[in-house]
């Protein structure tokens, strides 16, 4: 069994728990109420910025040429297409200036911002891969239904549409296996280290669609 398999297997409660969460279902359904879409998406929004400058470490700490023009390149993506439906959505839901720029964190965000920032900060590539990998597998998984349409609500069909399909696939498979490849050597301690983070961010990721429900206000605060 692949080290990412492995993790994948021993988070699964967290993880299933979140592919098959109450916001997903809805989300799929096209019947989010529009106050809580709206909490999900300016929470979400705060993660762009940090979730660039971890691609961009991932980038740097690369070992090899080949996955370091990978991940540009779905770096090139997130700060355009997936800048520009925030922009978008957080217009159509009418979100004012101050709550896009500084809201109240839920803590579920602050932690992944936390995670992230950490990762980011020690430039060490598995542990950014390890961030990158839950992030976007996860996401895979809930949107990943074969033969499912998507709503016709254009906020969560496009959203589900940004997170399944060939490419994003490709792109989680690409994770996967150089995550794979990175750590397959490392020693007992150092895997687990890295398991410590995947399990974190599986959890947070869980605790993310839970704070969806609680609506944590608009003043800002960190």
């Amino acid at each position: 069994m692949s080290f990412s398999a492995e993790l994948r297997s021993r988070t699964a409660t967290a993880w299933d728990a979140a592919v098959a969460h109450r916001f997903v279902e809805e989300l799929w359904r096209g019947a989010v109420e529009p106050s809580v879409l709206r909490t999900y998406f300016v929470q979400d929004n705060q993660f762009l910025d940090a979730f660039v400058a971890l691609l961009g470490a991932a980038v740097a700490g690369a070992d090899r040429a080949e996955p370091r023009i990978v991940l540009a390149r779905q770096l090139g993506l997130i700060a355009g297409p997936e800048n520009d439906f925030f922009t978008r959505t957080l217009d159509a839901l009418d979100v004012a200036p101050a709550d896009r720029a500084t809201p109240r964190l839920a803590g579920a965000t602050r932690g992944f911002l936390e995670l992230m920032d950490s990762a980011r900060a020690g430039a060490d590539y598995p542990t950014c891969l390890a961030v990158l990998l839950v992030a976007e597998w996860l996401y895979l998984d809930w949107a990943d239904r074969p033969g499912a349409d998507a709503p016709h609500a254009p906020i969560p069909g496009e959203w589900i549409d940004l997170h399944r399909g060939p490419a994003f696939a490709t792109w989680v498979r690409f994770l996967r296996s150089e995550f794979d490849r990175v750590t397959a050597d490392l020693d007992d301690t150092a895997r687990e280290r890295l398991a410590a983070v995947f399990t974190r961010a599986v959890v947070l990721e869980l605790e993310f669609f839970d704070a969806a429900y609680e609506r944590p206000g608009s003043a800002p605060g960190a």
